[in-house]
């Protein structure tokens, strides 16, 4: 359980540093890391590779990266309970009790994926209406 704990911890630290270092790293146009060396590509290229929003990016499509960027986090955090609950359950030895805590585990996160695909739908329809209304 303190393996699990530690490793959990240590996602949540570096998940946040990585999303946030790569769009400052998509902002940065900078003339050979990115490039390869010659001069045949810019920022705003890399970030279109990565899913990113590049430069000159509007409010909404800001919004749209941040919302996709914490739904895919929080999915990956029910997967990984899912998978935490699978392996209790492959390692339990017939102790009921260990069968238990992983069959709860199981339930946590596919109720715990669900909520965040029913979220990220709603978000993806209430963004798609506010654009429609406030382009019309």
């Amino acid at each position: 359980m303190r393996k699990t704990v530690v490793l959990a911890l240590s996602l949540l630290i570096i998940i946040p540093v990585f999303a946030v270092s790569l769009p400052v790293l998509a902002a940065i146009d900078t003339n050979s890391f990115f490039r390869g060396g010659n001069d045949t590509g810019t920022a705003n290229e890399f970030a279109n590779k990565s899913g990113l929003p590049g430069q000159g990016l509007e409010f909404r499509d800001l919004i749209e990266s941040i919302i996709a960027w914490v739904m895919g986090f929080l999915g990956i955090i029910a997967v990984v309970v899912i998978l935490i609950g699978g392996f209790k359950w492959m390692t339990a030895g017939g102790n009921e009790d260990k069968v238990g805590e992983a069959k709860k585990l199981l339930i946590a996160g596919l109720i715990g994926l669900i909520i965040v695909v029913l979220a990220y739908a709603i978000a993806v329809f209430v963004l798609a209406q506010l654009i429609d209304i406030t382009n019309n």
